[in-house]
């Protein structure tokens, strides 16, 4: 009876055996079509994936095939040829970050923000999340998905210059001036001067010849004054006919001969022309700072300029009589 109840487990077993390993080949299959999966999807990524080892030695274990297709074809060859490759294409005030990401300095839970340069030398914008890899309390390798953001990037710019310009004219509008005017006036002090610029004789000119006669006339005065723009002056449209021009760190003769100049520029436009002549009254005021005081500033200005338009339509009045 014995031998027969060896035989049953016997078989049985073999029979469990059998399953067993076609399970472990099944599961097996599916364990590498699973990392198959996995490996087509990191490979056909649209973002960048890396492995960056920084000890014992700086190299590249692992650059997803996407790289090529943003900086340029070789790109990925070079970094693995070259691992300090990144750091010749990285933008100069990038280049900070880059070092704090591979010496663990960062912050890892924030999305690093870098450009990095093509092979055209176009900087391409990439958003980036970093892990660190640490052994014995020192980091070792960073890992890392990197996102262009070339057109997010663009989308906000496009979005920032409708809000702080005019659409008009392409200058900057109230908006902008607005909060320069506010951070000169609650943040910044500084030496200050407005030049205000009011288009005479505007709704004349609508009226007799109309608004398109008047929108070529603002841009035109728009483009004469934008040329007083620099890193220190700010022009802009804060009305229908009204500019501002807002310049920093200058005194009376700087404003004096800035006066001047958009004088001696109107007068050579209207030379050009025998109609539609840009005709303006100005007025400016000053101060040594500007903290508390740019109100006043502008205030000041505004009844500077409200006396030149009186004062030049009386010169009217009298070359009539």
């Amino acid at each position: 009876m014995w031998a027969i109840y060896f035989f049953i487990g016997f078989f049985a077993a073999i029979g469990i055996s059998q399953i067993y390993f076609q399970y472990v080949r099944i599961k097996s299959k599916k364990m590498l079509e699973n990392q198959q999966t996995i490996f087509q999807l990191v490979e056909g990524s649209k973002d960048v994936i890396y492995h960056f080892d920084v000890k014992p030695g700086i190299k590249f274990r692992y650059i997803s095939p996407s790289l090529d297709k943003f900086l340029g074809p070789g790109t990925i060859k070079e970094a693995f040829e070259r691992p300090d490759a990144p750091f010749e294409r990285i933008h100069p005030v990038d280049y900070d970050n880059l070092c704090k990401k591979i010496s663990g300095k960062l912050d890892y839970n924030q999305i690093l923000i870098q450009r990095w340069k093509d092979n055209e030398g176009i900087y391409r914008c990439f958003e980036e999340f970093v892990t660190p890899i640490y052994e014995k309390g020192q980091i070792v390798a960073v890992q890392g998905i990197m996102r262009n953001i070339d057109e997010k990037i663009k989308l906000q710019q496009d979005l920032e210059y409708r809000i702080y310009h005019d659409a008009l004219t392409g200058i900057y509008n109230r908006e902008y001036f607005e909060n320069i005017f506010t951070k000169y006036d609650e943040e910044i002090n500084s030496p200050i001067a407005i030049i205000l610029c009011d288009l005479d004789e505007l709704k004349s000119t609508n009226d007799n010849f109309g608004h398109k006669k008047g929108d070529a006339l603002i841009k035109a005065a728009a483009e004469l004054l934008n040329q007083f723009s620099s890193e220190t002056i700010t022009v802009a449209r804060i009305g229908g006919d009204e500019f501002v021009l807002l310049a920093e760190n200058k005194d009376e003769i700087d404003i004096e001969q800035m006066v001047n100049d958009i004088l001696k520029e109107i007068d050579r436009y209207n030379d050009r022309r025998s109609e539609q002549l840009i005709k303006m009254s100005i007025g400016y005021s000053l101060s040594s700072y500007s903290l508390g005081h740019i109100s006043e500033v502008f205030s000041e200005a505004d009844k500077n300029m409200y006396k030149d338009k009186v004062r030049r339509k009386q010169l009217i009045v009298e070359r009539t009589e």
